[in-house]
C-alpha cells in the first residue's frame, strides 16, 4: 500500500472504531508521540492502549479536511468529534504527521490543543 492508501486506511478504520487492523498498519517497531499520551514505541505497546479506548468514548470520529503526500511522509489536518459515555462532548482540531515505509506507518506524532480532552481523562 502505498502512502496515500495508509493514510487513508488509518481514517477509515480509525472512524469505524476497528481498532485492531488500525494498530496493524503500524510497524513493530513503530514509534508515536501523541500529544495525550505521550512517547509510544511498539505496535503491540499500542494495540494494548487502544484497547481501552472504547472505554474513553461512546463515539469517536476523526475527519481529514486536508491532506498532504510528499513520498513517504504525509501531513493531515482534520477535525476530531466526540462523545464520553457521560455525554460531554469533544471537538478539536489537530494535525498528524506520518511517516510511512514499505506500507507502514514507522513514525507518526500529533498536534492539538488537550483541553478539550480533559473530560476524557477527569480533569
Amino acid at each position: 500500500m502505498d502512502t496515500r492508501g495508509v493514510v487513508d486506511r488509518y481514517y477509515e478504520l480509525a472512524n469505524a472504531g476497528d481498532w485492531n487492523p488500525w494498530c496493524d498498519l503500524f510497524a513493530v517497531d513503530t514509534v508515536m508521540d501523541e500529544q495525550l499520551a505521550g512517547h509510544v514505541e511498539g505496535r503491540e505497546t499500542l494495540r494494548g492502549m487502544m484497547r481501552g479506548f472504547p472505554d474513553m468514548y461512546a463515539e469517536f470520529a476523526n475527519k481529514p479536511v486536508h491532506v498532504v503526500i510528499d513520498g513517504e511522509q504525509a501531513a493531515v489536518v482534520s477535525h476530531i468529534t466526540g462523545r464520553t459515555h457521560g455525554g460531554v462532548e469533544i471537538e478539536a482540531e489537530v494535525c498528524n504527521y506520518f511517516r510511512i515505509v514499505a506500507g507502514e506507518i514507522v513514525y507518526m506524532a500529533n498536534f492539538h490543543d488537550s483541553a478539550p480532552f480533559a473530560p476524557v481523562f477527569g480533569k
